[in-house]
């Protein structure tokens, strides 16, 4: 199994999750978080003296899927996420040794 982090901007997000929960990914979660992508536009900038200088807000789109999934996911976020010529964002990919629900059948 693996777990995909992405981060795109925020005006990007509802494409993204719209995309993945059309093609049946529904475990995922999104998180604010900050990052130093280049910002869209002045209103998108913070400056944060914690983060050293000029941030932009963005949404951190977590799930876990299977190995054979990866590539399914990975494609939609970079086609749903992406933003003109520029670099639009990240993807990480990291293993999971185990995934397991919180209540319900064992």
């Amino acid at each position: 199994m693996k777990q995909v982090k992405a981060y795109i901007h925020h005006v990007r997000t509802n494409a993204v999750v719209q995309a993945l929960t059309d093609a049946g990914y529904r475990n995922l979660a999104l998180l604010d978080a900050q990052s130093t992508l280049s910002a869209l536009s002045d209103e998108e900038r913070n400056f944060s003296s914690e983060g050293g200088g000029l941030l932009i807000g963005v949404a951190r789109l977590e799930l876990v899927c299977e190995d054979t999934e990866v590539d399914a996911v990975v494609a939609i976020v970079r086609a749903h996420g992406r933003i003109g010529p520029q670099v639009s964002g990240w993807i990480h990919l990291s293993g999971i040794d185990q995934a397991l629900p919180i209540g319900g059948e064992p």
